[in-house]
């Protein structure tokens, strides 16, 4: 009796998950000056995804849609209790500042390297001189353009001076006979922490596209990139192909957008790249009064990004 090569191209399959795990976990990938990022342990691939939906389809979805096709379906339509099926667990090195906006994202397990048991990490992150960033003008939290190089050069000395400072008080309290816990209490936000970090992939790839995003903060946005694209992209390749196709590259139209376009496509006189003058023309009624609009705004930079716009 011949081998069943459905079962042959399963067992490969399975091999070559495997392979790609044990060459990726432990392995640290780093980020800015100190950090990293490394595999600590997987459960599942791009399989545990579609099996996990099979479950609700029934057999007979395999006859009318393939592996890839199902996955890029569920991310299409937002079904994500499949992707819960699977978790990755890393091990992070991070300065606690961009720590502070990592765990603002519950949805994970965590267990951190605690400076009430253990002596403070002897890392802090710095700054190159050419790094520094300008406040943005349009948007509070966020950064605009680099500083000159001679600010950044005085900027980049005073940190480190600074954090020379902080350290020595630091080590004088634990010799002082301090206790760890209060010796610790006015360490920069710079100082590096270990963490490991254990979540689904659905609750990993929301993260993804909020970290990775243009508008996040630089520090954060390198984690999540090397995250994506050393770690997720290697281990659940179809995901990851989907997520870059329904989400970071992919835009959403909101009732009003759709408005604007409708509007534009039968009052304009002419065909697309269309004015601002007929762009403001057919604005959402609400938007009409409003000086300043963020939602007007972002409609017209969608409409730009396809072409709709001059």
């Amino acid at each position: 009796m011949s081998a069943d090569p459905t079962s042959r191209d399963t067992n490969s399959s399975a091999s070559e998950a495997q392979a790609t795990v044990d060459t990726l976990r432990w392995k640290k990938f780093p980020v800015l000056d100190d950090g990293f990022v490394c595999l600590v342990d997987v459960m599942g691939n791009d399989s545990s995804v579609v099996q996990a939906a099979r479950v609700s389809y029934g057999d007979g979805t395999r006859k009318v849609s393939d592996d890839r096709t199902l996955i890029r379906y569920l991310l299409r339509h937002r079904h994500t209790t499949p992707f819960e099926m699977a978790e990755i667990k890393f091990l992070v090195r991070v300065p606690m500042d961009c720590w502070r906006q990592w765990v603002r994202h519950r949805t994970a397990n965590i267990n951190e390297y605690s400076t009430r048991y253990s002596l403070a990490i002897d890392a802090s992150q710095t700054t190159e001189a050419t790094d520094w960033r300008t406040q943005a003008e349009s948007n509070r939290q966020g950064s605009g353009d680099p500083l000159p190089a001679d600010v950044g050069e005085r900027l980049t000395a005073e940190e480190r001076q600074l954090q020379d400072g902080i350290r020595d008080v630091y080590q004088r309290r634990i010799e002082s006979g301090v206790a760890r816990e209060q010796a610790r209490k006015d360490l920069p936000l710079s100082t590096y922490t270990e963490a490991y970090w254990k979540v689904d992939l659905h609750n990993l790839l929301h993260f993804l596209a909020l970290r990775m995003d243009s508008h996040a903060q630089l520090e954060i946005r390198q984690y999540a990139t090397t995250i994506g694209e050393q770690i997720v992209r290697p281990l659940f390749p179809v995901v990851w192909e989907a997520f870059l196709d329904y989400r970071m590259n992919s835009m959403s139209l909101t009732g009003p957008d759709t408005g604007v376009v409708q509007r534009l496509s039968s009052a304009a006189a002419t065909a697309p790249p269309w004015s601002e003058e007929a762009f403001l023309a057919a604005q959402d009624p609400a938007w009409a009064d409003l000086t300043r609009c963020r939602e007007r705004d972002e409609c017209r930079s969608k409409l730009q990004r396809m072409g709709l716009m001059e």
